[in-house]
């Protein structure tokens, strides 16, 4: 594989264009020509594929259509460009069923397959926005004491002893210091010091917070996640994290979501571009994981149908071609302690287990709302992620048709749910008697209806 400072060399003296020309005059034109030579569309019906020749026409299209477009560097209005022969010499080199955590905490991230019966990772996910440091320790202690959760996805701390949190500021700095001790003490609480965290510093923004977090975590299990631009850009201080991270031997999530109703247009563009990212994620970002993503411009959910399918595709796209393993996050739009939501988790997970993907389970409401993050919500998507181990795609997709028959209408007025603090009690760090039936009662429906073998290893069953 090319080395990092190549790709900085590129992106300093690549190809020079404006923003607007490569949206509207590359990347557009670019995909819309391998979409039609590909014949790549979208299935409504068929929210799961079963079809690996499509799945295999995917990547090809994605692959040329990366070779063509590149990657756009936002601070230089430079191209970024990969040849096929680079682009495939990252891929022979991505890590391979590598080991993340410490003693009895340590997991295997595993390459899957579609279909796959190796048990999926799964990344619990208090990711969304908290304001209070007893909120985040409650999430995190409770959500790691679930013996199926293999890494935790730490909150997001939005103020510090009062006041806002601003990037690039002290204040910046010292949250994104707080986050990883906060986390770390939550885990040594629940007996799992050597969990990974998957996002180390969820507060931090700019560069300088993410190496000042960096240097209170674990640096040899912990990940830095690091992000692209929507769509297929980058900026300097991305690149700068990068730097970072390579120079101390840091682990990285390489993180992208593609806007379905953006540049990418439907759910066939979304599914190519989704799979072009794969080998970026190995080149630019140098990701130990992917960590892909596609959200509806109009809602943050991945729980739709064209969404659904997009990423399917894209999944099993990637996993057959690509040994670099994917962990897709899910999001519902329905807030917490609602049945909807655990249906939107249902199907967006059982989805892509099947397509050879891993998962995080991110928290409701979109993920942005404040106080949202719940931890039975990512207790449940674990149960079922490893429920659909093994399963066939063509069972997933009917399953998954059946539970968005259950939730599909109410995705643009959902129920905004309740608080953390309104079902959980922060005091006694346990989730309250109301919590606790509601989760129960959805396990037993989603079991019985689907025959789905839940895991009895929860602690609140």
């Amino acid at each position: 594989m090319i080395n990092f400072e190549t790709v900085v060399e590129r992106a300093i003296n690549g190809p020079i264009c404006t923003e607007r020309d490569f949206d509207l005059g590359i990347f557009v034109p670019n995909l819309r020509r391998v979409l039609e030579k590909y014949g790549i569309k979208y299935d409504p019906q068929t929210p799961v594929p079963a079809d690996d020749d499509l799945a295999d026409r995917v990547w090809e299209a994605a692959m040329e259509f990366l070779v063509d477009t590149g990657v756009y560097c936002l601070d230089t209005e430079r191209r970024i460009l990969f040849s096929r022969e680079e682009i495939e010499g990252a891929l022979e080199s991505a890590p391979v069923n590598a080991v993340y955590g410490e003693g009895k905490d340590a997991r295997v991230m595993p390459r899957r397959f579609p279909e796959d019966e190796t048990p999926p990772w799964c990344s619990g996910s208090g990711a969304g926005p908290v304001s209070s440091e007893l909120n985040l320790i409650n999430i995190v202690k409770t959500y790691a004491e679930d013996p199926l959760s293999d890494g935790i996805s730490a909150p997001c701390l939005t103020n510090l002893d009062g006041q806002p949190l601003v990037a690039g500021s002290p204040l910046g700095m010292e949250g994104a210091i707080r986050t990883i001790l906060l986390t770390r003490e939550a885990l040594r609480r629940a007996g799992r010091p050597g969990m990974p965290v998957v996002n180390e510093v969820s507060s931090a923004i700019r560069a300088q917070e993410h190496v000042a977090g960096h240097g209170f975590g674990n640096p040899r299990t912990d990940f830095l996640e690091i992000g692209t631009v929507h769509e297929l850009k980058v900026d300097l201080d991305a690149l700068n994290k990068v730097a970072y991270a390579q120079s101390v031997g840091n682990l990285t999530f390489a993180e992208n979501g593609v806007i379905l109703g953006g540049f990418a247009g439907g759910p066939a563009g979304v599914a190519v571009v989704s799979a072009a990212y794969n080998p970026v994620d190995l080149l630019v970002l140098r990701g130990v994981a992917q960590h892909p993503f596609a959200v509806p411009i109009e809602m943050g959910t991945t729980s739709n149908r064209d969404t659904i399918w997009a990423r399917s595709i894209a999944n099993q796209a990637t996993a057959r071609h690509s040994a670099l393993p994917m962990v897709g996050p899910v999001y519902s739009v329905a807030g917490p302690m609602t049945g909807m939501s655990y249906y939107e988790y249902s199907a967006a997970i059982i989805a892509s287990v099947v397509s050879g993907g891993s998962v995080e389970i991110a928290p409701p409401s979109r993920g942005i709302t404040v106080d949202n993050s719940g931890p039975l919500e990512s207790i449940f998507g674990n149960a079922i992620a490893h429920s659909a181990a093994g399963m066939s795609r063509r069972e997933a997709n009917k399953i998954v048709n059946a539970l968005l028959a259950k939730y599909e209408s109410g995705l643009k007025d959902p129920p905004a749910g309740k608080k953390f603090y309104e079902y959980f009690d922060v005091v006694v760090g346990q989730p309250n008697k109301e919590c606790i039936e509601l989760y129960r009662e959805v396990r037993r429906e989603i079991s019985d209806q689907f025959g789905l073998r839940l895991s009895l290893t929860s602690p609140y069953l």
